[in-house]
């Protein structure tokens, strides 16, 4: 008797993999993030559900693998203050304002006032040389601007998938899930848009 075949966005715990791994050899795939961003909101907004967050997350997907499957997470109870609205909502508030700084440093290149720095930051201090992920050159000088969002994004993912590592070590597998920005943002959209449907 055959098993049921999972469904294929039950494989998407890949394109993680995929993507940070073709950010380390060339920096230009970070635009491929942006799905990541784009999708979970477009769901929310019209559908009107976090079907995204709940299915399609690769992120979240990878993390339920390692702790659940490879015994990764020591699956503990994730602490209350994580899901609390004051933490989401101020994490939501810091993300977000490191993404405004991102854009403002990316527009700084694209004006022309500030040279293209090829590092990926983690964690919002630290800058790690990335030089190898992209060859002067290969676009030209006018679309610097690319070159440089393309760093500042890897940056931010680097940086958010490495804290979830953290916490699904630390706690549950899915315990980033709790305060992710992107699932703050979709769950506040999906509740103005039941407001709207019950007024």
């Amino acid at each position: 008797m055959s098993s049921k075949r999972r469904p294929w966005y039950q494989y998407l715990w890949i394109w993680s993999i995929v993507y940070f791994a073709l950010g380390f050899f060339n920096i230009l795939f970070a635009w491929l993030g942006m799905i990541d961003f784009i999708l979970p909101l477009i769901f929310a907004i019209f559908p009107g559900n976090k079907w995204f967050c709940n299915n399609l997350c690769g992120r979240a997907q990878l993390f339920n693998l390692l702790g659940t499957s490879w015994h990764m997470s020591r699956r503990k109870d994730t602490p209350k203050f994580l899901s609390s609205k004051w933490f989401r909502y101020g994490f939501l508030v810091f993300f977000m304002t490191m993404f405004s700084n991102m854009l403002f440093m990316t527009w700084l290149v694209a004006k022309g006032e500030q040279g293209l720095r090829q590092s990926v930051t983690l964690f919002w201090t630290f800058r790690l040389p990335w030089h190898w992920a992209y060859r002067q050159g290969t676009l030209p000088e006018a679309f610097g601007w690319v070159v440089q969002f393309a760093y500042g994004f890897y940056s931010l993912m680097l940086t958010s998938a490495i804290i979830g590592l953290v916490v699904m070590f630390l706690y549950k597998p899915r315990s980033w899930c709790v305060f992710c920005p992107m699932g703050t943002m979709t769950q506040g959209i999906c509740k103005l848009k039941c407001r709207e449907q019950n007024n």
